[in-house]
C-alpha cells in the first residue's frame, strides 16, 4: 500500500509538472491574403494539434522549449516554423501558405490504407482531381482516367459501349476498383460501371499502378483505382449543365447538382449530389447501326459524417444509379423486332457505413466498416429479329435476360503509431453473388465468391531517408459457380488459401531525388470476370464466353522501381518521374474463340489458362508549375505485353476447309506507346484556358470476319485525341458565382474509320478514342 501511495504521488506530481511546462501559440493561416479555414496545425513529432476555424484562426497548447510547428491543408504546400517558447508564455505565429500546384503533398489513403502524404508514401500514388476532370470535360469516370501514366481506357463494343481500364498494359479484370476504399465494384460493375459513375460525385481518384496496393485485395495485380466520393467540407451549393454535339449531329446533355452543409462546430455535415444525363445514339458510318449507344443516367447520392466526440467519427455514404443504354439499329422499335439490339437497364446502389475511434494521443486508431453494392439489371442481347425468317424471329424473342448482383464487404482495421513506425492490421470479409440468366438461350452464370482476408503491414522508418513497407495478406477464397450455355454446362467449386507478400521501399537520396522499389504477389481464383459477363454479336449471332474445364488459379509477380526528382527553381515547381515495371503471369486467363457454333448458331468462346506471360515497360511523367496560375503535365508509357509461348486466339474447326488456328505472341489491344498531355492556364480572375490530350499508339485489334468466329488481326493506326476548353468566371455577388465554358473534344477528329457495318458486323471491332470531334458548352452557378 505504501508503494502504491508513493506511485500515485509521483504520478500526480509529474502531471502537475507537465502542466506547468505548457505554453500557448495562436495565429492566422492565410493564402494570398485570404484566410484558410480548416487547415491543420500541429507539432512535428508530437501529439498536439488543432484546426483553424472558418476565419483561419487557431490556438494551440504546446510544451515549452524548442518546437517545430507545421501548417498543412490539402491543395497547399505544407509550411513549418521553429519556435522557442517559455512555459506559461503566449506567442503569435502566423502562416502564409502557397498553393501546391503539382499536388506533391496531397494526403492519400491508397498507399498504406492510412492517411499519408504522397511525398512520404513508399508507393507511387497518382491523384486525379476535379480540376483535371473539368479541364478534360469529363462527364463520367471513364472519360477522365486516361490522363495518368500507365492508364488507358478503351471501348470494347459498338452495341453496348462496354469500357474497361488498363493499367500497365493489363486488361481491366486485373485492376481492383474501389469505392471509398472498399472493394464493392464487382465483376458485373466492371462491364459498364466506368460510365455509370458521374464525375460530379467524385472528390478525387487515387491510382496505384502495379501490385503496390495488394493489401486491398489479391486481385490488384495491375493496380488499384480508388474512387473517393465528395465529403462535406463547408456550406456550398452549385448547379451545372453541359451540352455537347457529338460528330456535329448527336446531342449529349447533362445537369449536375451539388450541395453541402456543415455545422458551425464542424462536428457534423452532409453533402448531396445528383446528375441527369441524356445522350443520343451516334452512327459513324451511316449504316443505321450505332457506334456510340443511347444513354440515360439518373444518379443521386449523399455523404454524411458525425463526430460524437473528439476521438471518434461516423461516416455514411449512399449512391443510387439508374442507367439505361441501348445500341444497335432501329432504336424506336421494341428490341426483338430489330436486326441487332443490346439494351441494358441498370438499378444500382452503393452504400456504406464506417466508424473510426482514436485515443487521446492519436497513437492508436481502429476502424470498422460495412459496404454494399446491389444491382438489378434487365437486358436484351439479340439480333436478326427484323423478319428475315421465322426462326430468326423466334431466336430474337429469346434474348431477354435478368441479372442480380450483390457485393458485400465488412471489415476492421487497427493502426498503432510508434514515434516513427506504424503497424497496421485488419480482417476483411468479401462476398460477390451474381445470378445472370437469359432463359431463352439457356444461358446462366450463377456464381458466389466468398473471401476472408487477413492482412498485416509494418511501416518501418529507421531514418528520415529510408522507409520500408513490409506486409502480407492471406486470403481464403471459395468459388461456387454454375456456368451454362445451351447444351454446355460447367460446375466450379474452388476452395483455396493463398498468402501474398508485399515489400516496398522509399529512399530519399537527397532533398530532390527519391528512389522507390517494390514487389507484390497476386492471384485470381477461377471465376467469371467482367469480359465473361459481356455478350457481343458477330454475323448476326451472339458470342458467349464460358469457363473451360479444369481452369486453374492465376498468379502474378509484380516488380517496380522508380526515380522521382522534385525541385523548386525559385517559384517554379518541377517534378519528373521515371518508373520501370515488370509483371509475370502464371496460368494467365485468356479467351479463345473455339470456332464452334452452338445449336442455335451462336459462337462459343472459352476462358482458358495460357502458358505464361509478362508485361514490361516504363512510365515517364513531367510536371511543371511556375505559379498557381499555370500547370504543365505530360506523360508517356513504353511497354511490351508478351505471351511466353504463342497463344491461340482462334481454334480452327477441322471440318471447315481452309480454316487455320490464329496464333499470337503479343497481347491484343495493347499499344507499345501511349501517353497524355495536360496544360492549365489561369490568365486572369475571369479567364481560364485548358488544353488536354491523349495519344494511343498502333496496336493489334482482333476482327471476326466469318460466322464461325475466324479472327483477322488488324494493325491499327495511332490516334491523338486533343481537347481545348475556355472558361469565363464572374461574380454577381460575393456568394453567387457564375462560370461559362466551351470548347472542342477530339479537336482533330482522330477517330476510327473502318468500323464493320450492317447487321452481320463484329461489334467488338472498335478501338481508338471514344468519340469523334465534339463541340460543347457549359454553365455553372452557385456558391462554390
Amino acid at each position: 500500500m505504501k508503494h502504491l501511495l508513493t506511485f500515485l504521488c509521483l504520478f500526480a506530481i509529474s502531471i502537475a509538472v507537465a502542466q506547468d511546462k505548457e505554453a500557448t501559440i495562436s495565429g492566422t493561416i492565410t493564402s494570398n491574403g485570404n484566410p484558410v479555414p480548416f487547415a491543420s496545425v500541429y507539432v512535428k513529432g508530437g501529439t498536439q494539434g488543432t484546426d483553424t476555424d472558418i476565419d483561419g484562426n487557431y490556438s494551440l497548447s504546446i510544451l515549452s522549449g524548442d518546437n517545430t510547428i507545421i501548417a498543412q491543408l490539402q491543395g497547399y504546400r505544407s509550411l513549418s516554423k521553429k519556435i522557442t517558447i517559455a512555459e506559461g508564455d503566449t506567442q503569435k505565429l502566423d502562416f502564409a501558405l502557397t498553393e501546391d500546384g503539382l499536388g506533391l503533398e496531397q494526403v492519400v489513403v491508397s498507399a498504406t490504407r492510412n492517411r499519408i502524404s504522397k511525398k512520404e508514401a513508399p508507393v507511387i500514388v497518382n491523384v486525379l482531381s476535379p480540376k483535371l476532370f473539368k479541364a478534360t470535360q469529363s462527364i463520367s469516370l471513364a472519360d477522365g482516367l486516361n490522363y495518368q501514366p500507365g492508364v488507358r481506357v478503351e471501348t470494347n463494343c459498338q452495341n453496348c459501349g462496354f469500357t474497361q481500364v488498363r493499367l500497365n498494359g493489363l486488361e481491366g479484370q486485373y485492376t481492383q476498383i474501389l469505392v471509398n476504399s472498399r472493394p464493392v465494384f464487382s465483376a458485373l460493375n466492371g462491364v459498364y460501371g466506368l460510365e455509370q459513375i458521374p464525375i460530379s460525385i467524385i472528390d478525387r481518384v487515387e491510382v496505384v499502378r502495379s501490385g503496390g496496393s495488394a493489401l486491398f485485395g489479391s486481385n490488384a495485380i495491375a493496380g488499384t483505382i480508388n474512387v473517393i466520393t465528395k465529403e462535406p467540407v463547408n456550406n456550398s451549393w452549385e448547379i451545372s449543365s453541359n451540352f455537347g454535339i457529338i460528330g456535329g449531329t448527336t446531342l449529349d446533355r447533362n445537369v449536375n447538382l451539388n450541395a453541402s452543409i456543415v455545422s458551425e462546430d464542424l462536428t457534423s455535415g452532409i453533402t448531396v449530389y445528383g446528375i441527369f444525363r441524356d445522350r443520343d445514339a451516334f452512327d459513324a458510318n451511316d449504316d443505321g447501326f450505332t457506334e456510340i449507344t443511347k444513354l440515360n443516367n439518373n444518379s443521386l447520392g449523399a455523404k454524411v459524417f458525425l463526430r460524437p466526440n473528439d476521438n471518434s467519427r461516423i461516416g455514411l455514404d449512399f449512391t443510387g444509379i439508374r442507367e439505361y443504354r441501348r445500341g444497335g439499329d432501329r432504336l424506336d422499335l421494341a428490341p426483338q423486332f430489330t436486326d441487332i439490339t443490346e439494351e441494358l437497364d441498370h438499378n444500382t446502389i452503393f452504400t456504406g457505413v464506417d466508424y473510426e475511434l482514436f485515443d487521446d494521443a492519436r497513437k492508436n486508431s481502429g476502424t470498422a466498416y460495412v459496404s454494399l453494392q446491389h444491382t438489378d439489371r434487365d437486358s436484351y442481347y439479340g439480333g436478326l429479329g427484323g423478319g428475315r425468317t421465322a426462326a430468326d424471329s423466334t431466336l430474337a424473342n429469346n434474348a431477354f435476360g435478368k441479372t442480380r448482383d450483390v457485393a458485400f464487404v465488412a471489415g476492421t482495421k487497427y493502426t498503432h503509431n510508434f514515434k516513427q513506425d506504424v503497424i497496421t492490421t485488419g480482417l476483411e470479409y468479401q462476398l460477390n453473388d451474381t445470378d445472370d440468366a437469359i432463359p431463352g438461350y439457356n444461358k446462366l452464370v450463377d456464381q458466389e465468391v466468398n473471401s476472408i482476408g487477413l492482412y498485416a503491414q509494418y511501416e518501418w522508418k529507421p531514418s528520415e531517408k529510408f522507409t520500408a513497407l513490409i506486409g502480407a495478406r492471406i486470403d481464403h477464397v471459395n468459388v461456387d459457380g454454375l456456368y451454362r450455355i445451351q447444351n454446355i454446362e460447367r460446375l466450379y467449386n474452388v476452395s483455396e488459401t493463398v498468402l501474398n507478400p508485399r515489400l516496398t521501399v522509399l529512399y530519399n537520396i537527397n532533398d530532390a531525388l527519391q528512389f522507390r522499389g517494390g514487389y507484390a504477389r497476386g492471384f485470381r481464383a477461377p471465376q467469371a470476370f467482367n469480359e465473361d459477363l459481356h455478350i457481343s454479336s458477330v454475323g448476326g449471332e451472339q458470342r458467349f464466353v464460358i469457363l473451360s474445364d479444369n481452369l486453374e488459379s492465376e498468379f502474378s509477380n509484380a516488380f517496380t522501381a522508380s526515380l522521382n526528382y522534385t525541385k523548386d527553381f525559385n517559384k517554379t515547381q518541377t517534378n519528373f518521374l521515371v518508373e520501370g515495371f515488370y509483371t509475370t503471369l502464371e496460368n494467365p486467363f485468356t479467351i479463345v474463340s473455339t470456332g464452334t457454333s452452338l445449336p442455335n448458331g451462336s459462337i462459343l468462346e472459352e476462358t482458358r489458362n495460357g502458358s505464361g506471360a509478362y508485361v514490361a515497360g516504363a512510365n515517364l511523367e513531367l510536371s511543371v508549375s511556375p505559379s498557381s496560375d499555370f500547370l504543365f503535365q505530360a506523360g508517356a508509357t513504353f511497354q511490351r505485353s508478351i505471351f511466353k509461348e504463342d497463344q491461340v486466339l482462334f481454334e480452327a474447326d477441322d471440318s471447315v476447309p481452309g480454316e487455320e488456328d490464329v496464333i499470337l505472341e503479343k497481347f491484343v489491344r495493347a499499344p507499345n506507346i501511349y501517353g497524355f498531355l495536360n496544360v492549365n492556364w489561369t490568365a486572369s480572375e475571369a479567364f481560364k484556358f485548358d488544353v488536354t490530350g491523349s495519344y494511343t499508339g498502333s496496336m493489334i485489334a482482333p476482327r471476326v470476319i466469318s460466322d464461325s468466329g475466324f479472327i483477322d488481326l488488324v494493325d491499327t493506326e495511332a490516334f491523338l485525341d486533343m481537347t481545348t476548353k475556355i472558361t469565363y468566371h464572374f461574380d454577381l455577388k460575393e456568394t453567387f458565382h457564375v462560370e461559362l465554358s466551351g470548347g472542342v473534344q477530339n479537336l482533330f477528329d482522330s477517330y476510327q474509320d473502318d468500323f464493320d457495318s450492317g447487321a452481320l458486323r463484329d461489334s467488338d471491332f472498335i478501338y481508338g478514342p471514344n468519340r469523334p470531334r465534339t463541340f460543347f458548352i457549359g454553365l455553372k452557378f452557385g456558391d462554390f
